[in-house]
């Protein structure tokens, strides 16, 4: 039979069975969209070794951002381009051990006079390098430090992130490291964005009891976290974004549908710090609020004007010491 017959053939067949042609149809869009999320999922938790990082959305021409719809993001695995040594701080590296065999790469920065020790979690796609202004702040302000590399960053183990949910452990391993290492010092937990629902996260499921925490940008459901970054793409949230979560949940073995620092933070005792940009893109002020309102204990919430998704420490680092000072001095009073 020749390729016109076939297709006439096929013709007919469609035009008398069009319930048959739409149930194909339908099936089409759905194993390509499962296929599309997955996809998607898999490049966004998973870093690679080598290859250029894909810029933010809002950094993205046109053309761009539909090379990104179809292929997914490239992350390259986070690494460390500086040390406390490089900012004047001793310093001494600690390994522990996490959940899923993973082992942590901590710097410890001992203060000769500490009146506490703080431990800093950094955000998604980061290293603990990037917080060295923030640790050497908190050095200044008379605190040890811990600066910590999530599974999958820097000088730890793995190549993969769960943006918090298995981090989590990650904050309770460091937190035993840090009675081991200051018993008698009061422990303050610091994060940025991932590393704050980490914080919330481990407060709340993990036992972890901390003096005090100071979060920055912590979002309150990771379902409108993906949500924000479809929006930056100028893409429809929904269903893609639902998929998205879906099967990274299944690649992760995790519920990210409930990982929700907003639910956490009801069962947060502790005082709190918590910092927000006024600007932040991807985390509104309304987000920021709902997690506010739910913190059980002792809280204080502090807005940065003209400040985004970023180091608050870096762009307004007079306000932010200003802040960090006095929630320390009330920590370290009682």
């Amino acid at each position: 039979m020749s390729f016109h017959s076939r297709l006439q053939t096929g013709w007919r067949w469609s035009k008398s069975r069009p319930k048959h042609v739409l149930a194909l149809l339908f099936a089409a869009v759905f194993v390509a969209a499962n296929a599309w999320a997955f996809r998607h999922a898999w490049v966004m938790t998973h870093f690679v070794l080598q290859g250029e990082t894909t810029a933010k959305p809002e950094n993205l021409s046109t053309l761009e951002k539909i090379g990104v719809v179809f292929t997914g993001i490239t992350i390259e695995r986070p690494q460390n381009g500086r040390t406390p040594s490089d900012l004047g701080m001793p310093f001494e590296t600690h390994r522990v051990a996490s959940s899923g065999k993973n082992e942590l790469e901590v710097w410890h920065s001992p203060h000769a006079e500490a009146r506490a020790v703080v431990a800093l979690f950094h955000g998604y796609h980061c290293s603990k390098s990037k917080l060295l202004a923030e640790a050497q702040a908190f050095y200044d302000l008379g605190c040890s430090v811990l600066l910590v590399d999530f599974r999958g960053s820097g000088g730890s183990t793995g190549s993969k992130t769960t943006l918090g949910v298995h981090e989590a452990d990650d904050v309770v391993a460091v937190c035993g490291l840090a009675k081991q290492l200051t018993a008698d010092q009061p422990l303050i937990l610091f994060g940025e964005s991932m590393g704050s629902a980490s914080i919330l996260r481990a407060i709340a499921l993990g036992g972890v009891e901390p003096a005090g925490a100071i979060v920055e940008c912590p979002f309150n459901r990771l379902t409108t976290s993906i949500e924000r970054r479809f929006t930056a793409m100028g893409l429809p949230s929904f269903p893609f974004a639902p998929l998205l979560l879906f099967w990274g949940s299944v690649q992760h073995g995790m519920n990210g549908f409930a990982h929700n620092p907003v639910e956490y933070a009801a069962h947060v005792t502790c005082p709190v710090l918590h910092l927000h940009g006024e600007d932040d893109k991807r985390v509104s002020v309304t987000d920021a609020t709902e997690i506010f309102d739910s913190l059980a204990g002792e809280k204080r919430f502090e807005l940065f004007e003209g400040v985004g998704h970023e180091s608050y420490c870096r762009a307004q680092p007079d306000l932010w010491r200003r802040h960090v000072a006095q929630f320390l001095d009330r920590v370290c009073a009682r």
